[in-house]
């Protein structure tokens, strides 16, 4: 069953633009383990939300969708990353990473500011105090309403 994830990412490390340009990238470098183990539920098709997070003003902007499964995060191996991580084992693995590709870039960056002003987005995880996560569930609804605000 498909399922809805966002997924936030600082545009000034990689942005809408950029998965544009490389049409599918892998969504490596995430150190959380409750958003690890969402990458890790995450399924072929699964469809994304990608948020540009830690900018002025932050908001949706486009979709991708989930087009290879989690596999092992390579830079956790890579003492030359800023990922790596010296517990991880490549026969048991920390992190793990899904690979992405573009959908849409929407016209317009969809402004947190004008997510909070939807009702039917109220309990959406993403506007909940405190929720910080880098990837998080997002209900069918809640993904819709978001496309249509966006005109997809």
């Amino acid at each position: 069953m498909k399922k809805y994830w966002l997924m936030k990412s600082e545009p000034d490390v990689f942005s809408i633009d950029d998965l544009a340009k490389q049409k599918v990238a892998s969504w490596d470098g995430v150190r959380n383990y409750q958003a690890r183990n969402f990458m890790q539920a995450m399924q072929v098709g699964d469809e994304i939300l990608f948020y540009h997070s830690s900018s002025e003003p932050p908001g949706v902007a486009g979709l991708a969708k989930v087009v290879k499964p989690a596999e092992p995060d390579a830079t956790q191996f890579d003492k030359k990353s800023e990922y790596y991580d010296p517990k991880a084992k490549r026969d048991k693995p920390t992190w793990f990473c899904v690979s992405v590709g573009l959908v849409k870039k929407f016209p317009a960056l969809l402004e947190l500011a004008r997510l909070r002003e939807e009702k039917a987005l109220s309990e959406m995880l993403l506007l909940k105090k405190g929720q910080r996560l880098s990837v998080q569930p997002v209900t069918e609804q809640e993904f819709l309403w978001i496309s249509q605000l966006a005109g997809k």
